[in-house]
């Protein structure tokens, strides 16, 4: 997963050391040897996350982190504080400004890597749904800029997973402090039985429960569907670090080591509560005021209009975080023929079906868009041109492999798709332009055959191609074979 990291400290052979860790790692690394150079490089370079020494002169890491989370425009930047101080109020005061982990010098490279890790893709799932709430404001729709600090952290629902009634008493008791409505439950049986039922708003799951694996809960409290959103903070030992690390990898969010500090407990407990209140509410935002107006009311996807305005704002985001942006654009191959022959009714069914396909193959923070008609496009952020190319592939597989149960006589029907990708590269760009690109591509899978994935500059990387279905229509269709231009 590549990512661009700030590292900021005041001792060069620091920044040095870390630079060299994390360059090891393919990650993208600027530096700042003082405060007010790394607000200015976060502004110019817009970092996926901030390594922060606390002890710096001048302005120091906890004034750093504050300015960091007051600002809307940054306030969604992950924050590691590194630092040789080992006293616990230091630790809860960067929570308390807003600090998302607390690392101690020597840095245990095990606990640096799984944490960056996880934090970059937290970063990548908000980075998507901060800039359709961007794409709200600019449609007049909100003009709500809240930071994660603005978010209450109190009246929170809180699972505790812990089999030593002492240290559950401890935790519950702490947590009541913010008026936390918290169900112990001492296994992870009961714990599934609690989760099935009733919504929360953090889990906090103790990796040394005596007869079971606390880890193994934690990968299926993330894979559940009810609690993939939710966020888990681990309670382990210092022995555990490795097995820390391995929870950070599959989705826990944060742990806290024994003996656990109150003070401590409750500062990371209102960080994870105040950033899943976050993005609830900026999904809620975005869902609640764009669904009618920017959606397909057909396939549930957006529509060309909240394209025409979200593709400008990924265009801008992606100069200057100098990333690639892939563009995919689809259409259904011999779709006229499914109406003639079977009715709309039975091409609306397939519409539905076919858009329901694409949104479970593609990533979360990908964005697919229904400009009209049977045709698709796919915005796919931070994509490099392999992975663009083995996600088209598998759009095209999904599509083709299964039948689409609809209202024929058969009851189903084998449906294919042509697909067109380009990669946009950081830059100036023109809309239009970029889906021209695409759909050449496009043009070229169709005239290659169908039911196959062509790309820019590449060709068609198609490799198994699925023989035509039994009910596709003819070769040639002078609807299909006409040179297309983007929709408008």
């Amino acid at each position: 997963m590549s990512a661009r990291i700030l590292v900021v400290d005041d001792i060069l052979p620091n920044v040095k050391l870390l630079e060299a860790k994390l360059n090891s790692e393919y990650y993208d690394v600027i530096t700042a040897t003082s405060g007010e150079e790394a607000l200015k490089k976060i502004k110019e370079e817009s970092p996926d996350l901030v390594l922060l020494d606390i002890m710096m002169p001048g302005m120091d890491g906890f004034e750093v982190c504050r300015r960091i989370k007051e600002d809307h425009d940054t306030s969604h930047i992950p924050v590691v504080m590194v630092t040789a101080l080992t006293d616990s109020n230091d630790k809860v005061r960067g929570l308390e400004v807003g600090a998302d982990d607390f690392l101690s010098k020597p840095v245990n490279d095990t606990a640096l890597m799984a944490r960056v890790r996880s934090l970059v893709r937290l970063k990548m799932t908000v980075d998507e749904w901060r800039a359709r709430e961007s794409t709200a404001s600019n449609l007049g729709v909100t003009d709500k800029q809240l930071t994660v600090m603005d978010e209450p952290s109190d009246n929170a629902r809180i699972l505790v997973v812990e089999d030593q009634e002492f240290e559950a008493d401890k935790i519950s008791d702490t947590l009541h402090r913010d008026n936390d409505n918290v169900i112990p439950v001492d296994s992870g049986m009961n714990a599934m039985e609690y989760v099935s039922q009733h919504e929360f708003d953090l889990l906090i799951v103790s990796l040394n429960l005596k007869n079971e694996d606390g880890l193994r809960l934690c990968s299926h409290l993330r894979s559940n569907e009810r609690t993939r959103a939710v966020p888990i903070l681990m309670v382990a030992t210092e022995e555990d670090i490795d097995r820390v690390a391995r929870g950070l990898e599959i989705g826990a969010h944060d742990y806290i080591l024994r003996p656990v500090d109150r003070n401590e407990l409750l500062a990371r407990a209102r960080t994870q509560v105040r950033r899943k209140r976050f993005q609830e509410r900026l999904r809620d935002t975005y869902e609640d005021s764009l669904s009618m107006a920017l959606k397909d009311s057909l396939t549930g996807l957006y529509n060309r209009r909240y394209f025409d305005a979200h593709i400008t704002k990924m265009l801008a985001n992606h100069k200057e975080s100098k990333k690639n942006l892939g563009i995919l654009f689809l259409d259904i191959d011999h779709f006229k023929r499914v109406n003639d022959v079977h009715g709309h009714n039975v091409g609306d069914e397939v519409l539905k079906i076919f858009a329901q396909r694409l949104k479970d193959n593609l990533r979360s923070f990908d964005l697919v868009v229904r400009l009209g008609g049977e045709e698709f496009v796919v915005i796919l952020p931070d994509t490099s041109e392999n992975m663009a190319q083995f996600i088209a592939e598998r759009l095209r597989i999904a599509i083709c492999d299964e039948p689409i149960k609809c209202s024929v006589e058969e009851g189903a029907l084998t449906i294919s798709t042509s697909i067109g990708g380009a990669i946009v590269k950081p830059g100036e760009h023109n809309v239009q332009q970029i889906l021209d690109r695409a759909d050449q591509a496009l043009f070229d899978a169709k005239n290659g055959g169908r039911n196959c994935v062509v790309f820019e500059n590449v060709g068609n990387i198609t490799i198994n191609k699925s023989a035509p279905a039994k009910d596709a229509a003819p070769t040639k269709d002078k609807d299909d074979t006409e040179e297309k231009t983007a929709p408008e």
